[in-house]
């Protein structure tokens, strides 16, 4: 807990409060079901545990629609009961860090109350994106959830959302907007965040006067991804935390690499998700070229890469890996009654968790993975996820990856979202017995990953077989540990060395290694 650098190599868990422990038993999980299984987090063997917003919220976002950053949702409990866990997780030797929405806020904010009760022309309209009213939305703008992302007042006033209606996006060039933020940030590194997740983080700020999309635009002239304004922000923002010894982590989708790595500059955000590597199919060719990418985007600027295989926003590894193409990431893609091999998925997973977690950088592990979860297929008559509606029924939305946990081999009550049938065969009790489980593989390479975090940088091996990523890192003490990952569709051999470490699956009774297998070896 000491290390000042520690992002830079950390494994994270991303802990989606509203399934992950429910510890009332009404249906819904909670800072008390989260207090209760620290222990379960920290024998897992992550470094820090970060937690999507926990704030008061009407949900009509999953959380991401917050209506106060000072309160925590009644739902899940109290301020006092998130300080406590802040405070116990330290002492388990995990770190937190917390969610910030800074594109927009609940339409149940009091800023947002104050501005249509205002009226036209009110400063309290001014911390918005607030237009006259016309027969034609103000610019042809779409929702990043598909859509027009403008809605009409009672009084027939147009106002932005880039997501739901129910979520205004705030006006960031308003000193008000900007100050408010840092004095959020300041609340919770002064509670003991260890560090801040931003959602959306290259969305906050618009073009002046919001101006139709132009025809074509060279990069940074979009009207509301990427401004140049933007890096000021983080600027600032990074003063702020390092005033504290806080992380800025960013959510940033953006396919240029040069741009994408102009955020990670030594003056602005530690660390950014890296979504190109989850994106890509399993492939070696397609793998190899995203880790290449990232690290050499990365390198410039002195930031670690992240690694990410899953997150409350996509379709499970287990299900993706299992389906003859990618239908499980691009939100524009996914679809009802897909099928899945899911024995195929599962042993794929289990190689790609050695892949990721063998890779230089930080990592980060989405609830459920570590117990080799599938997707979850809802009833319709049961989805919440807002993004099913907007799509016209069409995309069954998110929450297949957000259906909460399995602890008890013996069920575990209710549940806000339906768990299918037989999910208890995935619970962490039953898991947790057994050596050849997903839970015991992710548990044996978190421990093994800490013995070679701060190893060197990733050295391509050269292989007779197309299909196999192998990769050196040197040790400290002079040893080099290798990956293997076969993803092809023949046996490969073995580069050389001089200890197994940890293999995803069994080897041949030759000693070669099988198709979706992955080993961690010491030479």
């Amino acid at each position: 807990m000491s290390r000042t650098d520690w992002w830079r190599s950390a494994a994270i868990y991303q802990v989606y409060v509203r399934s992950f422990a429910d510890g009332n038993g009404d249906g819904t999980g909670d800072l008390a079901g989260v207090r209760s299984r620290l222990p379960y987090l920290a024998e897992l063997g992550v470094d820090a545990l970060w937690f999507t917003p926990w704030y008061l919220s009407p949900l009509a976002d999953g959380g991401y629609d917050v209506a106060d950053y000072r309160t925590i949702d009644p739902a899940f409990g109290t301020l006092a009961e998130a300080e406590a866990l802040l405070a116990e997780a330290r002492e388990l030797g995990l770190r937190t860090i917390v969610d910030i929405v800074p594109n927009h806020v609940s339409d149940q904010h009091p800023w947002f109350k104050a501005a249509l009760a205002a009226g036209p022309g009110a400063p309290e309209q001014e911390l918005f994106h607030f237009r006259p009213p016309s027969d034609e939305p103000p610019n042809d703008w779409v929702s990043e959830f598909g859509g027009v992302p403008w809605s009409r007042t009672e009084g027939g006033q147009w106002y932005l959302h880039l997501f739901t209606p129910e979520q205004p996006d705030l006006n960031w060039n308003h000193p008000k907007v900007r100050e408010e933020h840092e004095d959020v940030l300041r609340f919770w590194f002064e509670r003991g965040a260890a560090g801040v997740r931003i959602d959306s983080a290259a969305l906050l700020v618009k073009a002046d006067g919001l101006p139709d999309m132009p025809g074509s635009a060279d990069a940074g002239e979009h009207p509301f991804h990427d401004r140049p304004e933007l890096h000021g922000i983080y600027r600032s923002w990074r003063r702020l935390a390092d005033a504290y010894g806080a992380v800025l982590i960013g959510e940033i989708w953006l396919p240029d690499a040069e741009r994408f790595a102009r955020y990670l500059r030594p003056d602005e955000l530690h660390t950014a998700f890296n979504f190109d590597f989850l994106a890509r199919p399993w492939d070696a060719a397609e793998l190899r070229a995203s880790i290449d990418l990232t690290l050499a985007a990365h390198a410039p600027v002195g930031a670690p890469a992240t690694w990410v295989l899953a997150n409350h926003d996509v379709t499970r590894t287990v299900t993706r890996y299992g389906r003859a193409e990618d239908t499980g990431f691009a939100f524009e893609r996914k679809r009802f009654g897909v099928p899945t091999d899911l024995a195929l998925g599962t042993r794929r997973a289990r190689a790609a968790a050695l892949l990721t977690l063998a890779l230089p950088g930080s990592v980060y592990l989405y609830q459920g993975e570590e117990l080799g979860l599938p997707e979850a297929e809802i009833p319709r008559e049961r989805i919440q996820d807002p993004m099913h509606a907007r799509s016209g029924g069409v995309d069954p939305g998110r929450d297949g990856c957000r259906v909460p946990l399995p602890w008890r081999a013996d069920g575990d009550g209710p549940s806000w979202l339906p768990r299918p049938e037989g999910w208890e065969r995935y619970a962490a009790e039953r898991q947790a017995g057994d050596p050849e489980s997903m839970l015991s593989l992710y548990r044996t390479a978190l421990r093994l990953r800490r013995s070679f975090r701060d190893a060197g940088p990733l050295r391509w091996l050269r292989t007779d077989a197309p299909h196999l990523l192998a990769f050196a890192r040197a040790l400290p003490d002079g040893g080099t540990v290798l990956c293997a990952v076969n993803l092809g569709p023949s046996d490969a051999a073995l580069p050389a060395h001089s200890e197994l470490l940890l293999a995803s699956g069994p080897l041949t009774p030759s000693g070669a290694l099988p198709q979706d297998t992955a080993v961690w070896l010491r030479a």
